[in-house]
């Protein structure tokens, strides 16, 4: 059993998850336990202040290789981390809490913002989304389904 009373959920490598707190219903994610947080493709991404509180607004397109769905977001900015990438590039990337729904359950991770042009997917769910909650089949995609149920 998990931290919770859940049994782990099993996932593939890549897999439907949803965003709901973003307004995001659907997005293809890769499944990543070599990446320690989970990062979202954003684009125009524009910190603020509301409410004495930082805040950042940003624009995601949900689909593979297509910018003609644009879903628009905002969310509390958590932190500004520096990142390295798998190729060993730093970069300060912009860092929220979000919930993310897949498999009926749906759990608060923390996602940084990067530019992912030129990946195959907008979305890398990491070790720390994952630690507790799930174990990965690596040979297998799409376990949970073609589409992320956001929990009862």
């Amino acid at each position: 059993m998990s931290g919770s009373d859940q049994p782990l959920l099993v996932v593939g490598w890549r897999e439907w998850i949803g965003l709901p707190a973003l307004g995001i219903a659907r997005l293809q994610a890769k499944v990543d336990t070599g990446a320690r947080t989970s990062s979202l493709h954003a684009e125009d991404v524009h910190v603020f202040r509301q409410d004495g509180r930082e805040r950042v607004r940003f624009v995601v397109h949900p689909r593979r290789r297509t910018t003609r769905i644009a879903v628009s977001c905002v969310a509390d900015l958590q932190d500004r981390r520096i990142v390295r990438s798998s190729t060993g590039h730093e970069e300060e990337r912009y860092v929220i809490r979000t919930l993310l729904a897949w498999g009926g359950r749906v759990a608060p991770i923390e996602v940084n913002l990067t530019s992912r042009h030129g990946m195959g997917y907008r979305m890398l769910v990491g070790r720390q989304a994952l630690a507790g909650r799930c174990l990965v089949d690596a040979g297998r995609s799409f376990l949970l389904g073609s589409h992320p149920s956001m929990g009862a």
